[in-house]
């Protein structure tokens, strides 16, 4: 179809404006991050931000934008988290439920929402574990002892890595690592940037990620 008969493929424009300002929502929050870390200028932001202000649409009308917030807002309040850092993420997954994630001193908010997702997809119980205590701590102790890092989370990556060892072992792990591939295309919003190990994980979950324009750590360099 060329692009001038475009317009007559379209069968229901409400869905197909309602799809524009979502995409409109997610390059403003690209824009916000690339300024943060410098890759544009001050100029691109506000040219999405004026789009935005004539669309009449706002960054929380994404729908896990509010969640993820409030995800990191009540890790605060108890007090969680890792190091004084809070950090939320939801996802909203193919049936509508929208699920959360937040960081601790084991994981990262990634990792947590990932984890806590498939539990929901296999019907897991919430107070299941699918990664074995030994595995964790062998990961945290590698990353400490042996590559020197000063944050000895688990990412993203490093999670994923652990389900699979962990599903040799556990019949819970193993559906769990069947439900990942219904994670794909679902809607994630995180309140920070994604560390690198996170965000390999993410892509590889082929999701459609935006994040607030925060730093997760005090260390930039940390993955």
């Amino acid at each position: 179809m060329g692009v001038n008969k475009a317009g007559f493929g379209i069968t229901d424009d409400e869905i197909v404006s309602e799809a524009a300002k979502q995409e409109v929502i997610r390059r403003c929050f690209r824009y916000q991050c690339e300024y943060t870390m410098g890759l544009v200028d001050r100029e691109s932001v506000q040219r999405v931000e004026k789009l935005m202000e004539n669309l009449g649409i706002k960054l929380e009308d994404r729908k896990v934008v509010g969640d993820a917030r409030r995800a990191a807002h009540e890790c605060r309040l108890k007090g969680k988290g890792n190091e004084n850092v809070f950090c939320g993420a939801a996802i909203e997954l193919p049936d509508g439920s929208i699920i959360t994630g937040k960081n601790s001193s084991l994981m990262h908010a990634s990792s947590s929402l990932i984890l806590n997702s498939v539990k929901h997809l296999a019907k897991i119980p919430d107070n299941m574990h699918l990664l074995p205590p030994s595995i964790i701590e062998s990961i945290r102790r590698f990353r400490k002892d042996v590559l020197n890092k000063k944050m000895v989370s688990l990412n993203l990556e490093e999670t994923l890595i652990a389900l699979c060892i962990s599903a040799a072992t556990n019949p819970a792990a193993e559906i769990a690592v069947e439900k990942l591939k219904d994670l794909r295309d679902c809607e994630v919003h995180l309140t920070h940037l994604p560390t690198p190990g996170d965000e390999a994980g993410l892509r590889k979950l082929r999701l459609n990620i935006t994040c607030d324009p925060n730093f997760s750590t005090k260390d930039l360099f940390v993955c």
